[in-house]
């Protein structure tokens, strides 16, 4: 069985990521894609309020969840536009340890602050400042294979230059050499500066 291909956007809140895998569903016709989405997931659970203690751990879960529900749909042929936001250094190092890094088309999609401030007080259903709080982090591993800017192109176009992409991916793939750069760094002292995140 052919495993699934798997294209990975990441990108802070309200930087466009779901508008262009509504598009990439809309577009893509050399196979079965599903939009697999974190806040999908997020919104499965119970809405029993939790403590803030038990909140983090029962996030942490969630996402742990959700890479592996990715990998699990992906090894059985399923391909995969998975919406997220690497926001915490972990959830990329689960990200590799869990998908195939050669299935992996690793987008990143980006916008600038003062447009993602407006575009989160327009849905109004994102905290306040979370986009500028994400945007430091989401992009600190610094690699893709292609990457978009959405206050600049539309989601068609973002979702065109991807399906271009995945029809020719690069190898290798960004995923395959930022597992590289993870397994050499494990291999440094500890008082080395790793550069996965640094």
């Amino acid at each position: 069985m052919t495993s699934g291909r798997i294209v990975f956007l990441n990108g802070t809140s309200s930087s466009g990521k779901s508008s262009i895998a509504r598009e990439l569903l809309d577009i893509l016709d050399d196979g079965v894609f599903f939009h697999l989405a974190v806040d999908s997931f997020n919104a499965m659970r119970s809405k029993r309020e939790l403590g803030a203690e038990e909140l983090d751990a029962a996030l942490r879960r969630t996402r742990m969840g959700f890479h592996r529900s990715i990998a699990a749909m992906a090894e059985v042929g399923n391909d995969i536009v998975v919406d997220h936001v690497l926001s915490e250094p972990w959830r990329l190092l689960d990200c590799l340890t869990v998908l195939p890094p050669e299935d992996v088309l690793f987008v990143g999609v980006h916008c600038p602050l003062d447009e993602l401030a407006r575009r989160e007080l327009a849905r109004g259903n994102r905290p306040p400042g979370l986009a500028a709080h994400q945007y430091a982090l989401v992009h600190a591993h610094g690699d893709y294979d292609v990457e978009c800017d959405t206050s600049t192109a539309s989601p068609r176009e973002c979702a065109q230059r991807i399906k271009e992409l995945l029809r020719h991916r690069p190898s290798p793939t960004a995923f395959t050499r930022l597992r590289q750069r993870r397994s050499t760094d494990s291999q440094e002292p500890p008082t080395a500066k790793h550069s996965l995140f640094g």
